[in-house]
């Protein structure tokens, strides 16, 4: 079958228009504009954290309910309400540094409390869960230790850069951070106090001596970078090595 003149034309600009449309998608035109809102998964990610699993002696630690008591310092207050009972855990930013996308996940509390209980049993403690978030002097307690938390910081922020040819760069940074008490019941005066915080970079900040067009991230998700900040914070709480100390040198009674 002949193609004629004009039906070849239609032809060319059909395909001219096919690639252009796959250019457009590339980078990061109308095709793939984000969603205003994204649900991301938090998690604690197992033995990511290495060097203190087993290191400590087998006791049994209540682990309560944390406490989101976040403090918001990079964005403006409008960014971290709440969608119904999913917090706010962070933006994607265009080109200018607008918000594109407002980023969500499921409450943070049962969250970091099972990445605490996981973490416990890295460490070779016998964790045990509880749905209150405080602690009570004086009330009956079947744990050697009990552990109140607070979640202070919890956000991420991915970044679009420029435009290369396959595509606009992206970096992503995400900070996590906990406040604990350990206390050894029935005593009111805390055991032990401290925080654990980390801070994520994905790509990493010149860990490839490469410029920043030249440097690609690790995750896809910004709730997979935030996820690795959370592990290590959490898993940062029993790899200290005062708190390891106190608990080896305790006398627990029988």
């Amino acid at each position: 079958m002949r193609v004629g003149g004009n039906s070849a034309a239609v032809l060319f600009l059909g395909a001219a228009l096919a690639v252009g449309l796959a250019s457009c998608a590339a980078l990061g035109g109308p095709e793939t504009e984000l969603a205003a809102t994204s649900i991301e998964k938090l998690e604690y990610y197992p033995y990511l954290v290495k060097g203190y699993q087993g290191s400590y002696p087998s006791r049994t630690v209540l682990i309560l309910m944390p406490v989101d008591n976040r403090e918001f310092v990079d964005t403006a207050t409008d960014d971290h309400a709440p969608q119904g009972v999913d917090p706010a855990i962070g933006v994607t930013l265009d080109q200018k540094q607008a918000v594109s996308q407002r980023l969500y996940s499921d409450p943070l509390a049962p969250i970091v409390q099972q990445a605490i209980i996981r973490s416990a049993q890295e460490a070779g403690l016998t964790p045990v869960a509880s749905p209150e978030t405080e602690y009570h002097p004086g009330a009956k307690v079947n744990a050697d230790y009990v552990l109140a938390t607070k979640i202070s910081r919890g956000w991420v922020i991915k970044r679009r850069g420029s435009e290369e040819t396959y595509g606009p760069t992206w970096s992503t940074a995400a900070n996590f951070a906990l406040t604990l008490t350990l206390y050894k019941p029935p005593f009111s005066v805390p055991f032990w106090q401290g925080t654990s915080a980390s801070t994520y970079n994905d790509p990493p900040v010149g860990s490839f001596a490469l410029g920043p067009e030249d440097e690609t991230g690790i995750y896809d998700n910004p709730g997979e970078v935030l996820s690795v900040a959370l592990t290590r914070s959490v898993a940062g709480v029993f790899d200290q090595a005062e708190l390891r100390s106190l608990i080896m040198q305790d006398e627990v009674r029988p």
